[in-house]
């Protein structure tokens, strides 16, 4: 039965009044159709694409039958990616902020298995992990599932495509048959039917309307006589758009970071997203770009899903993405919510056979346009509204936003106008100001006590 307000939904009153707080009142197609068999415990496959809503889909089936008196594992999420593990562990915390002390585990790699570990010993309620960490913790004793009720394949097809099947199924044998499975995937291939019919009970699946393409994205298609021209097509696109927060998609890692190094050099604010940065340098990478003071993020396709970063004014594809459905996920990071997107796609001679495949999938005629003037490249690259400052102390020293902010907008500081996005770490906060701003906001920092205490600050 589908919803239409999450009035409707038999929730702990705690998690009801949360949502009111975080401004739900109206679901989406995907959580219209998935939270009443959700919440009554049916096992679900949904079709969905990212910014969906599905993350409150699963959050809200784990936490409204939670048990918080005890610190066994409960629930198990398993996500393709470190930065969709940790972006699903903060919405859920997010919502769990009003039900008691919600024990949320993020266990990826890239990082020290050891701190996680001795986390682990004083419990959690529910994992958000990666499969290989998660096995590893699994093959080690030092997570047990024997007591988990409810199972997560969130981004299925993506694991399967990075080649976890045999992953999921070591861990699957730890987990006590009688659970509730819930899978969220972006399409539903043979080996998804597969998956389900493995871990599955009966699995429901919902297909809501919304999860097709994207027709309300404003999409251009400019096509290249000599691939020679790529990198200066994109230029001109860039100054003429000069966008605060684009996506620059490429198919493979070595090609991200050649491009990558490339516009760095003509002086543009930009990052870069792939598959061999450490934790510490995707971190960097996202909060610059989430707090626009990197302008542009040139990534591969693990950034078309589970990238939160909000108000994406642009993105562009350097190449066609090799499959049709990537397109539809990469033009997906701009236009969400109300929003309005806009994508740009170059192309050559050889990718014009990824062109009718785009044309057949959204069944109709794609807009093509004509490259501004190269004059644009004479002309300085264009600078980021915002500039990131660091100061070292954080979590540790028990700094809050409203601390930074304070000192920030005190006497001879700067206005709460000209300050972004906050970010606080264990022992290092970085705040977003407007650019106008840097050098009083640096000098405040400096000059001024946060709690009576005094922390170095430098633009970062």
């Amino acid at each position: 039965m589908s919803i239409t307000s999450f009035s409707q939904l038999p929730l702990n009153p705690a998690l009801a009044k949360r949502l009111i707080d975080l401004n739900y009142v109206i679901p989406t197609a995907v959580q219209s159709a998935s939270l009443q068999p959700v919440l009554e415990g049916q096992d679900l496959v949904v079709k969905g694409k990212t910014g969906s809503g599905k993350t409150l889909v699963f959050a809200l089936a784990i936490l409204n039958k939670l048990q918080l008196q005890t610190n066994d594992a409960q629930a198990l999420v398993l996500c393709p990616t470190r930065e969709l593990a940790d972006q699903v562990a903060q919405e859920i915390k997010s919502v769990a902020a009003m039900i008691g002390n919600v024990k949320v585990q993020t266990l990826c790699g890239g990082v020290s298995i050891e701190p996680q570990m001795r986390s682990l010993q004083h419990g959690a309620h529910i994992i958000v992990g990666t499969p290989g960490r998660v096995e590893e913790h699994v093959l080690n004793g030092s997570l047990i599932l024997t007591e988990v009720q409810t199972l997560v394949f969130d981004e299925a097809d993506q694991m399967l495509d990075m080649g976890f099947t045999e992953t999921l199924e070591s861990i699957a044998m730890y987990l006590p048959q009688m659970r509730q499975t819930l899978m969220f995937s972006a399409t539903y291939p043979d080996k998804i039917m597969k998956l389900a019919t493995q871990y599955m009970r009966s699995p429901e699946l919902v297909e809501a309307q919304e999860e097709q393409v994207h027709h309300s994205i404003k999409q251009t298609f400019y096509r290249l006589d000599n691939n020679k021209m790529r990198f200066n097509a994109l230029r001109v696109l860039l100054m003429q758009h000069q966008p605060q927060s684009c996506i620059v998609f490429c198919n493979t890692k070595a090609e991200t970071k050649r491009l990558f190094e490339e516009l760095r050099q003509t002086g543009l604010a930009c990052v870069e997203l792939h598959g061999d940065l450490d934790q510490g340098e995707r971190e960097w990478s996202l909060l610059t770009f989430a707090n626009k003071s990197a302008n542009i993020l040139v990534a591969t396709d693990v950034a078309a899903r589970g990238l939160d970063v909000d108000e994406v004014e642009l993105v562009i594809n350097y190449h066609l993405a090799l499959e049709p459905q990537t397109h539809v996920h990469r033009v997906g990071r701009t236009g969400r919510g109300e929003h309005k997107g806009v994508a740009l796609s170059l192309y050559g001679e050889k990718e014009t056979f990824k062109v009718d495949q785009l044309i057949e999938l959204y069944g109709q005629a794609l807009k093509h346009g004509t490259l501004p003037s190269h004059s644009l490249l004479e002309k300085p690259a264009y600078k980021s509204n915002m500039v990131t400052l660091m100061i070292e102390g954080g979590k540790q020293q028990k700094l809050r936003k409203a601390d930074i902010v304070g000192c920030l907008t005190g006497e001879d500081g700067i206005s709460f106008k000209q300050i972004g996005k906050i970010n606080i770490y264990d022992v290092q906060a970085f705040v977003a100001v407007k650019r106008e701003a840097a050098k009083p906001a640096l000098r405040k920092l400096n000059n001024s006590k946060i709690k009576n205490k005094r922390y170095k600050a430098l633009r970062a």
